[in-house]
């Protein structure tokens, strides 16, 4: 199995919030910690404002994962066979 599928979805890991930072540094390809520091700013700045965009970036993140979702690797696929093969084979062992 990959690292990519032992991990806990971004939602429910306990060092964020929504993991929307993250998210959209995923998407883009860069650290999340740019996105965090200026966030973090903003918030001091003004937090109403800072947590009413957060929400909506989630919202946005929640939309573009539901309706394209990533594509599956070839690599994954063949995993996951391998794995319910042996499951299979154990059954008929047993």
């Amino acid at each position: 199995m990959s690292a990519q599928e032992n991990q806990v979805a971004l939602p429910l890991r306990s060092h964020n919030i929504l993991g929307v930072c993250e998210a959209i540094g995923e998407d883009f390809g860069f650290n999340p910690i740019f996105l965090r520091i200026p966030f973090a700013a903003s918030v001091l700045y003004s937090p109403t404002l800072s947590i009413a965009v957060y929400l909506a970036l989630g919202a946005l993140v929640l939309a573009s994962r539901f309706f394209f979702p990533k594509p599956k690797t070839v690599e994954a696929l063949s995993e996951r066979r391998e794995a319910e093969n042996e499951q299979t084979e154990l059954a008929r062992a047993a």
